[in-house]
């Protein structure tokens, strides 16, 4: 989707499980042994043996904490004795691999207790992914993405309230033949269907950086999108939240779940879902009036100006 991605292909090397040792990381990454560990160590701050033994340990110790036996973890992190894999456990962590903690509420946002220090911002981020930190911080997003993310929320919930006038085969019609909005993501063709994609794209996302398993069961109903819109909305407002007051805006993470993995900055996460969202809530409307209800325009200015607004927003609301 994004194009080659170099670091993305040099971690892929480092903590491919085929790849045991430098010659075989290069290979991967189809450069010399000099060239690769030139180019990882400029990019990381690491050697590749030293990055691939931290995030193989950060991974063991989150499996660990998810209910993973010692052993398991130990072999799959490439030890080839358990006793090994526990002296190097305890070096890192300060404790043996059989005292690790159970996992922290999986839906914090705040550095995983897994993370072990390391000179940049890479460490594992599950179930599969990388979590790439920028060690540049740049200045705060500015006030408009608060608008235009809170603004998203709300008027979601608000189509899909709309949307509760229609009878069944109204809100379920084809309407846009073939329409797709974005062509991995399948069909929109319904007022359900774009609604549900506005939920979903929430939902994946929230996952991916949460690091919690995707949603399989998908209900599109009135009733259902409501519910998931309530249910999701929440936590993504206090992720965005989060990362604001961290300043983790160009933080990145790897999606291995990807074919070929790619990362993502959490900035452009959020530029991506607000783009799309707005697009689809404008194509609802129209599908809307084509049904023959009435809806406002979507202006995030009457929006900003409403003086009911409780989503957060700064202290500008109700200006003219």
């Amino acid at each position: 989707m994004t194009g080659r991605d170099r670091l993305r292909e040099l971690l892929d090397a480092v903590l491919d499980e085929q790849h045991g040792s430098l010659s075989d990381m290069a290979e991967g990454a189809h450069a010399s042994r000099f060239h690769f560990s030139r180019l990882l160590g400029h990019s990381t701050g690491e050697s590749p043996a030293a990055l691939r033994r931290r995030v193989m340990l950060e991974r063991a110790a989150w499996q660990i904490a998810s209910g993973t036996s010692v052993t398991e973890a130990a072999f799959a992190a490439g030890y080839e004795s358990v006793e090994g894999f526990s002296r190097a456990y305890a070096r890192a962590y300060g404790h043996p691999p059989s005292s690790t903690p159970a996992l922290p509420n999986p839906a914090s946002t705040r550095p995983p207790t897994h993370w072990l220090p390391a000179p940049n911002g890479v460490h594992f981020h599950p179930p599969v992914n990388l979590w790439i930190g920028d060690g540049h911080r740049q200045p705060s997003t500015p006030q408009i993405a608060a608008h235009l993310i809170h603004h998203d929320v709300d008027d979601t919930e608000m189509l899909i309230k709309v949307a509760g006038a229609l009878p069944d085969e109204e809100f379920e019609r084809v309407r846009m033949p073939g329409h797709r909005v974005l062509e991995w993501e399948g069909p929109e063709e319904s007022i359900a269907a774009m609604l549900n994609a506005l939920v979903r794209s929430k939902e994946v996302w929230l996952a991916a950086v949460s690091g919690d398993e995707f949603p399989t069961v998908i209900d599109r109903s009135r009733s259902a999108l409501a519910e998931r819109a309530a249910v999701v909305h929440p936590p993504w407002l206090a992720l965005l939240a989060d990362v604001e007051r961290r300043d983790a805006w160009h933080d990145r993470i790897v999606d291995a779940l990807c074919d070929p993995p790619e990362s993502f900055a959490l900035g452009h996460i959020v530029a991506h879902v607000i783009t799309y969202a707005a697009h689809r809530r404008q194509l609802v409307r129209h599908l809307l009036r084509t049904a023959g209800v009435e809806v406002d325009d979507g202006d995030p200015i009457m929006w900003l100006r409403a003086p009911t607004i409780t989503t957060g927003n700064p202290s500008t609301q109700g200006e003219s």
